[in-house]
């Protein structure tokens, strides 16, 4: 089958960072599909691990961690899925990855793919909503709001006297992957007043787009910000991108008995600072449960499941920004490049392998 590999750590414009390969077809055990990839999205975990993490001597590590294809068979003991079926997933960070015509997957990390998105607009979603949806519910833990999307006002589940805890979400990164699909989750799922965070007059009318009640500009002192748009203080803090740099402005802008989730890679998180309001931290990573095998590993495909019902429902919508086209090394690399650049906003794309 063909595939897209590595066998070195390289710069992402070497033309042997990524390299267009042949391979075995994966054969899927007991639990496992055996699916045929028509799309595929590219995110930050797939740069790091090709920039850290060298395959022994003569293999080849195939990356990629969004995919949207089509059942060909199914392992033993699968009970959700059967050979026709239409999905989508991120998989697990330690089997091999997306890029490649054919790949297996444990069917308790799958859902079955939104009937009104095409593949690749559906490839864009699964990593970054697998991972909204922990931080939000799993990690932060914010309710549920069971009365639809809110439009006005700031949300306080405390009430509104003087003094008591403001309910708001602050994303740091709004723009991003995950931003995307967390500031959607969050606008039309709880009662939080919404605040993201981007810099780029493009980037900050996409997450207006996406719901966001306010957006503010993470180049900027946030403090000052936050109080002209009378929260001056917020609850809930998604950390999804330069945490190391923004920690001191979190500790502030914080509230008493708040809550912080973080998802990138600080060098050092030195998180004294929040003894005194008693602020608790939170690590997400999607792939804690694949990765462990947890006993409530099968909620990633419930998360995926309830997510295509939203998305055929027009509560969430693809955030699918860029289309890089075919399915190559040289398409990858392209990718890779605006992921180490910054840049990019909403997700990058891929479709299909060609002739």
């Amino acid at each position: 089958m063909k595939a897209i590999g590595y066998q070195q750590s390289l710069p992402c414009d070497h033309p042997d960072a990524l390299l267009d390969i042949t391979l075995p077809e994966p054969v899927p055990g007991a639990h496992d599909l055996l699916v045929a990839v028509q799309a595929i999205a590219v995110n930050p975990v797939d740069s790091k691990i090709r920039r850290r993490l060298t395959p022994p001597a003569g293999h080849y590590r195939v990356l990629g961690w969004d995919t949207a294809g089509i059942v060909t068979a199914v392992g033993a003991a699968v009970t959700r899925f059967r050979p026709g079926d239409r999905v989508w997933y991120a998989g697990a960070r330690d089997r091999q990855g997306c890029n490649a015509e054919l790949q297996v997957v444990d069917e308790r990390l799958v859902g079955h793919l939104p009937q009104t998105l095409s593949f690749a607009e559906a490839a864009a979603l699964p990593l970054t909503t697998v991972t909204a949806w922990e931080l939000l519910f799993d990690r932060l833990e914010v309710p549920r709001h069971a009365g639809g999307t809110r439009t006005t006002g700031l949300a306080d589940a405390f009430g509104s006297g003087a003094g008591e805890t403001p309910e708001a979400l602050l994303i740091l990164g709004a723009g991003g992957g995950v931003g995307s699909i967390l500031t959607q989750l969050a606008r039309q799922l709880t009662a939080l007043t919404v605040i993201g965070t981007a810099s780029r007059p493009e980037t900050r009318q996409w997450v207006r787009d996406l719901g966001a009640h306010f957006v503010i500009d993470h180049h900027q002192p946030l403090a000052p910000q936050l109080a002209e748009i009378g929260q001056p203080q917020v609850r809930y803090v998604a950390a999804l991108t330069q945490t190391e740099q923004h920690l001191p402005a979190i500790i502030e802008v914080i509230a008493p008995q708040g809550r912080l989730a973080v998802i990138d890679d600080p060098s050092q998180l030195d998180i004294m600072p929040f003894k005194q309001k008693s602020v608790s931290v939170h690590w997400e990573f999607m792939f804690t449960r694949s990765l462990f095998a947890t006993p409530d590993m099968a909620e990633q495909h419930r998360i995926l499941e309830e997510a295509a019902r939203l998305v055929d429902e027009g509560l969430v919508r693809t955030t699918l920004a860029s289309h890089f086209g075919a399915i190559n090394a040289a398409n990858l690399r392209r990718a890779h490049a605006l992921i180490e650049s910054g840049q990019a906003r909403g997700k990058i794309v891929l479709e299909g392998f060609g002739a």
